[in-house]
């Protein structure tokens, strides 16, 4: 019975509210105040907006580049490369970099005698410089350089670490 009395209700009150006249607006601006907000809007999508797209774009596809620089990965230029390369190839090429950027090379080790980047030892070098590091890290890191130095010829940047470490050990005193 209630249900009978309020069928017509709801479409009579939508009809009326249709019928009566109001003024619609879709903006609170009006006039050339939405003229000019239309220009200013159209500038920004076509000048910042591609600019903002292709920063973010070649931000996301360094990445992988970082992570390497980060985890002293012995092969960090050729990510760094294969990085580039994966902008050229609209990122194709971006998820092996991420791969290669996470893992460490099976068989560098053994045949470099390190699975670090020559950087970690300049780094290392320049922290044994400041005395921010042990003396047994420092002797942890040499061991590793004459190591790598019976495995193969030492470059001349790490030869020289080598020898710079070993007058720092001589100076430093004994734990």
């Amino acid at each position: 019975m209630l249900m009978r009395k309020h069928f017509f209700a709801v479409p009579l009150f939508l009809l009326t509210a249709c019928l009566l006249p109001g003024r619609a607006s879709a903006s609170f601006l009006s006039g050339d105040m939405l003229d000019t907000a239309a220009d200013w809007l159209a500038l920004f999508i076509l000048i910042v907006v591609p600019i903002a797209a292709v920063v973010v774009f070649w931000l996301v596809h360094i990445l992988p580049e970082k992570v390497a620089e980060n985890r002293y990965h012995p092969q960090k230029t050729a990510i760094n490369t294969l990085c580039l390369l994966s902008l050229v190839f609209g990122g194709l090429l971006w998820p092996i970099a991420w791969l290669w950027a996470y893992s460490r090379p099976v068989g560098y080790r053994m045949a470099y005698g390190t699975d670090r980047h020559e950087d970690f030892y300049r780094e290392k070098l320049h922290a044994a410089r400041a005395g921010k590091i042990s003396r047994a890290e420092m002797v942890a890191i040499k061991s590793e350089l004459d190591d790598i130095e019976h495995r193969r010829i030492l470059s001349p940047d790490l030869k020289l670490v080598l020898d710079e470490l070993a007058v720092l050990l001589a100076a430093a005193p004994p734990a």
